[in-house]
């Protein structure tokens, strides 16, 4: 997945009026303001009120969905192998939200001030804060992709991650 595409699929959903905010290795690319590394897919947070929008939307450049895990998340592709991780929140009138962790009733908590923003080549996009990402990023024994972007937010903002 490259900049380009983030950036093109970032701004139809934004364009169709579907909040989103990137997450995962991009989202951390977008906090440090240039790509570290190469990316296999999009991690996208949206609105779960804006769902069928955001679906008919990517439906049109050809996303399909390859992997149904909601509440949780979900998965598209399309054909030239572009993969979108979609992960599907509640947002509260204070602008806080909550996503599904299982189908158990568990949960992970976004604060107001999670949503912030980066830059992808030079282009202001919505994601998450280094706050959210290291949040995520814990619990698990990491991959090295995972060092490698925890080292990326130790390096760029000084603050201690969980490896």
């Amino acid at each position: 997945m490259g900049a380009s595409s983030v950036l093109e699929l970032t701004a139809c959903l934004c364009e169709a009026g579907v909040p989103v905010w990137i997450a995962g290795g991009w989202g951390i690319d977008a906090l440090v303001g240039r790509q570290t590394r190469t990316h296999r897919d999009l991690d996208l947070i949206h609105d779960v009120t804006h769902e069928a929008t955001a679906l008919t939307v990517l439906s049109v450049r050809g996303f399909a969905e390859m992997l149904d895990a909601r509440p949780v998340r979900f998965v598209l592709e399309r054909e030239d192998g572009l993969e979108l991780d979609l992960h599907p929140i509640a947002v509260a009138p204070d602008g806080s939200a909550r996503q599904s962790a299982d189908d158990q009733g568990g949960f992970f908590d976004y604060p107001a001030d999670c949503f912030v923003t980066g830059v992808i080549d030079g282009v202001v996009v919505p994601c998450v804060s280094a706050a959210q990402q290291v949040y995520f990023h814990q619990g698990y024994e990491p991959t090295e992709r995972d060092l490698h972007d925890m080292a990326q937010l130790r390096a760029a903002f000084a603050i201690t991650t969980h490896f």
